[in-house]
């Protein structure tokens, strides 16, 4: 009973400083992102607008910043327990430091799973409205939006996709047909809309290339033929970053099956599923730099070394990823290497202070 009492408590002291250093985090980075977006601003896409697209973002703000709150609250908590000598009276009293981590890493068990939910069903569609959303305000100015979204190629035509709403509309798509290095014509539709199986293009503008001329032409309403479907374009415009676990497993199969590389959603996918073993890795490090040779430094020094250790273990995945599609070795091992060299530095501190 007194051990759950002690557990719960450590358990709180983490959580509640992880939730403060996310807060911090998330709203550091909307003042910053609100600043600099300020500068699209124009038409019907005005400060509130761009207000309104950063909150939409949240969750993905939420999802990249979380390994770092885990390792800035692991030691603030932690940090907090040890000034006040909690944590010496726990271990006199006969606690274990294994039983003291087991206590950190109940709740790092929830925010693992509340992160995974976010990556798997909240931020896919949060991202792919918010980028739609921004689009339209943008594009009600007739604003030519090259920034964002996606290319296809099918034979001698080419298509570029702005982005793809829920309800199946697509914004600001391009169509350029070529007779082998020429050009024969060009065409943007504001708005492609998915009726009865078959996509309708809205406010089309057509310039055909002819004889050394250019007809332009524009029409309210066309067909368009093509073999693209709704959720391979959906597919084709969210960056693989934002994709769902279940998405880019489901997308590095289909690329398998074409004879084509599947580094780069393989890549993306087990970084999502391997976000356990890499929050369990940063709250070692946490744990070391309290219990190990940093813990009669102050706490703000204690706090810059784990903000330094985030920024080196974010570079390093960083420098893996791109390598393990350059050099062809396996996307796990530029996830794991990181996780596993910050769980082994962390654990030698942790049994060198004993």
């Amino acid at each position: 009973m007194i051990a759950d009492r002690l557990d719960r408590y450590i358990a709180r002291h983490v959580l509640g400083a992880i939730i403060v250093v996310q807060c911090v985090l998330l709203g550091l980075d909307m003042t910053i992102s609100y600043i600099n977006d300020l500068s699209d601003v124009k038409g019907d896409y005005g400060a509130l607008q761009v207000l309104m697209y950063l909150c939409m973002r949240l969750p993905w703000r939420f999802y990249q910043y979380a390994p770092v709150a885990v390792l800035i609250g692991a030691l603030i908590g932690l940090g907090s327990m040890a000034s006040s000598n909690e944590l010496t009276v726990m271990r006199a009293a006969g606690r274990s430091l294994t039983r003291i981590l087991w206590g950190v890493m109940k709740p790092i068990i929830l925010v693992v799973v509340v992160v995974l939910i976010v990556a798997e069903y909240i931020n896919p569609v949060t991202e792919q409205y918010a980028t739609a959303w921004r689009l339209e305000k943008m594009q009600g100015e007739g604003a030519l939006l090259t920034e964002s979204g996606g290319w296809q190629r099918d034979g001698d035509t080419y298509y570029r996709f702005g982005a793809i709403r829920a309800d199946d509309v697509v914004l600001d798509l391009t169509r350029y047909r070529f007779d082998g290095r020429e050009l024969k014509e060009a065409m943007s539709a504001q708005r492609a809309s998915w009726l009865d199986g078959g996509w309708v293009l809205e406010n089309v503008a057509i310039t055909r290339f002819e004889d050394g001329r250019s007809i332009a032409t524009r029409v309210e309403q066309m067909p368009w033929e093509t073999q693209l479907t709704p959720v391979e374009l959906d597919r084709l415009l969210r960056r693989l970053a934002i994709q769902a676990p279940s998405e880019l497993w489901a997308h590095a199969q289909f690329l398998e099956s074409q004879g084509q590389s599947a580094t780069q959603p393989l890549l993306y996918f087990w970084q999502k599923m391997l976000m356990p073993l890499t929050m369990a890795s940063l709250v070692l490090v946490a744990a070391s730099f309290v219990f190990g040779p940093l813990r009669s430094v102050a706490a703000g020094t204690r706090v810059f070394y784990g903000v330094i250790t985030g920024l080196v273990f974010k570079y390093l995945q960083d420098l893996l990823a791109p390598a393990s599609t350059l050099f062809g070795f396996s996307p796990v091992f530029a996830v794991l290497a990181p996780a596993l060299v910050c769980a082994a530095a962390g654990l030698y501190m942790l049994r060198r202070s004993g």
